[in-house]
């Protein structure tokens, strides 16, 4: 393949049809799951809810053969009430409790069976069995059995979907306990999550303030990219030294401070404080020492960084809608997600009414049928991994054209939508055969996470270190199959052909850029982990600077980790765009100075600052004696 004649742009057709067709199909079993769901009744259970019987809320319903209290009419108790809704089973993942059909959720805490009685009288909404008359509530002796546990906390419906939810964040504490087995201190957990709660506008506030320095970043990417990459350096360095002095300041500052006026529990926050300043602050060191000296190794390579940079802000600036894709794809994946979860949740009510062992009534799927959650998992990580693809095709081919375009005057109208345009038209199979690759990969490593996790603590050390083994490696295989897919795509991008042929061309094309890859692509995603640094350091230093204000009322460790996470987060999501474009840009850098050599005829497409390095790095061979008759070659720039 490596002496195949590229023709970028050119001979535009169809590639990997059986695997579109194929993805079709599949995605055609994905909505008869949600179809049978539905056509089961799965919808109105799910909405309307139902209680332990088989009723459903909100409507009269038929009477299911040897099940007591069913068949009952329900049409005004819209809602439903469960008897002990802090009893929660993770295992199979369901309230522990018995659920009835209220006319009304009790909206204040009720501490009595007298407040019980009352509410029933008042509201005419019996929270005790159908079989126990309100009048009873108080003298009969199964109250205790057939009433909700005491006290009931005051709950509010879900909306939408009519269940009586506690609003106290107290039985959620208990559920995070559940989850959450290494808090050996409870007590510490629920200061956490107090945090988390007096704080809530703080973090919000940090969310808003990481999207805004993303955006700033894009735009500053755009306009000033010969500088940006000392900018970052500078900027990181001073901010990870700027931190780290704070963070000691802070720390010195709290250990000197006098407690004598302090209560206990103001006290023990105190201590929380001051432990989990002390190793913020030690990590802060570490990593600025590594970060230094990571920086000190790597500044002779950020010319090259600069000349890719450079190109890179004109690719923005002549295609700003590339800023927009990350919105595109995260909105594709919610409404995915969306209607995936509906149907999961569909899928946990749908069935044919089962008696258990409590006499209460489960629907559960029997036969073939009960194993299409299995093909719906499948369905998630393939089609998400289906989305991400249709971006990274998307802006590769938007690259590309622009790349490929030798008067930028003459680009289409609008890049990134012909590039969309073109992935409808040709490159759906390749796109599905792509994403296909990496669930393949997916699939395993999740089913071995999930076997390490059930058999934590179970299994011999042996077992232990090769189920760990494997799943690194297959995470492992699964960045490096991501990271030639991308380069296939560019393949498919500039050549139109299909997956399997790019991917072989584009393997080929970097082995033998095997040192340009090492250095110039490393460098700039080195550069870009840079940039998603600061933006994380400065929410975090603007976190710490507004949370320590209510270090006396609140263990904000929690809060600053969220804060951060989303920070993160939110910067990847944006400069993976830049990313891609940096990647994409390279191998047709490579391809280029593959197939072109600046002589008549056989122009190179490059821009001029990529012409400039190519020049410079030829002088300098031919300096050090390595260079031939070729290296002397003038290169002519690319037709503006």
């Amino acid at each position: 393949s490596s002496k195949r004649e590229w023709k970028p742009l050119e001979d535009r057709s169809c590639t990997d049809i059986p695997w579109l067709l194929l993805f079709i199909l599949f995605c055609v079993g994905m909505g008869f799951i949600c179809g049978f769901s539905i056509a089961t009744g799965a919808a109105a259970r799910l909405v309307s809810g139902y209680d332990s019987y088989g009723n459903i809320c909100g409507q009269k319903n038929t009477k299911l053969e040897a099940i007591p209290n069913s068949g009952m009419d329900h049409t005004q108790r819209k809602y439903v009430f469960f008897l002990d809704p802090c009893n929660l089973d993770l295992i199979n993942r369901k309230i522990k409790s018995v659920a009835l059909c209220v006319a009304a959720c009790p909206r204040q805490e009720l501490k009595t069976l007298s407040d019980v009685q009352k509410f029933a009288e008042m509201n005419g909404s019996a929270l005790c069995s159908y079989n126990l008359k309100p009048s009873e509530y108080t003298t009969s002796s199964k109250s205790s059995v057939l009433c909700p546990k005491l006290p009931v906390p005051a709950s509010a419906p879900i909306p939408f979907f009519h269940r009586c939810a506690p609003v106290n964040i107290s039985c959620y504490a208990k559920f995070a306990e559940a989850l959450i087995t290494f808090v050996s201190d409870n007590s510490v957990l629920h200061r956490l999550i107090s945090g988390v709660m007096t704080s809530k506008e703080i973090i919000l506030g940090l969310c808003l303030l990481s999207l805004v320095l993303s955006m700033i970043l894009m735009v500053i990417i755009r306009y000033i990219s010969r500088v940006l990459v000392w900018i970052l350096t500078i900027l990181v360095i001073l901010g990870s030294l700027g931190g780290t002095g704070v963070l000691w300041w802070l720390y010195a500052k709290q250990r000197r401070s006098p407690k004598e006026t302090t209560t206990p529990e103001q006290l023990q926050i105190a201590e929380d404080n001051l432990r989990a300043l002390l190793i913020y602050a030690i990590s802060a060191t570490v990593f600025t020492v590594i970060l230094f000296l990571i920086m000190l190794v790597m500044r002779k390579r950020v010319a090259l960084t600069i000349a890719l940079f450079h190109v890179a802000g004109k690719v923005f600036i002549h295609l700003p809608l590339l800023v927009f894709q990350p919105f595109w794809t995260f909105f594709a994946l919610v409404l995915f997600w969306v209607y995936w979860i509906m149907t999961l949740l569909f899928l946990g009510t749908t069935g044919s009414p089962v008696q258990n062992e409590q006499g209460f009534v489960e629907f559960k799927i029997s036969g073939p049928l009960q194993y299409m959650w299995w093909y719906h998992v499948v369905g998630l990580i393939w089609i998400s991994e289906f989305i991400l693809a249709c971006q990274q095709m998307t802006v590769a081919g938007a690259v590309v054209t622009y790349y490929f375009t030798r008067d930028k005057r003459n680009l289409p109208f609008t890049p990134i939508l012909a590039s969309v345009n073109r992935l409808i038209r040709y490159h759906l199979g390749t796109v599905a055969k792509g994403s296909f690759i990496i669930t393949l990969v997916k699939i395993p490593r999740m089913i071995l996470m999930y076997i390490h996790s059930q058999l934590k603590g179970k299994e011999n050390a042996c077992a232990r270190c090769v189920l760990k083994s494997c799943i690194c490696c297959l995470w492992c295989l699964e960045k490096c199959l991501n990271y030639l897919n991308q380069n296939a795509y560019t393949a498919t991008a500039i050549n139109s052909t299909n997956f399997c042929t790019s991917a072989k061309d584009a393997f080929v094309i970097l082995v033998e850029n095997a040192l340009r890859v090492a250095t110039i692509n490393t460098v700039g995603d080195f550069m870009l982990f840079l940039g998603k640094v600061l933006i994380v350091c400065s929410t975090g230093l603007a976190g710490i600077m507004l949370l320590n204000y209510q270090q006396d009322y609140t263990v904000w460790v929690l809060p600053l980790i969220i804060v951060c996470l989303f920070a993160f987060l939110v910067a990847h999501c944006f400069l993976s765009i830049y990313e891609m474009v940096v990647d994409v840009l390279f191998l047709c850098f490579a391809i280029d100075t593959k197939y072109n050599d600046g002589s008549p005829g056989r122009e190179f497409y490059m821009d001029k600052v990529l012409m400039e390095f190519v020049e410079n790095s030829r002088k300098a061979m031919k300096e050090a004696g390595k260079g031939g008759v070729a290296d002397a070659r003038e290169l002519k720039p690319m037709i503006k």
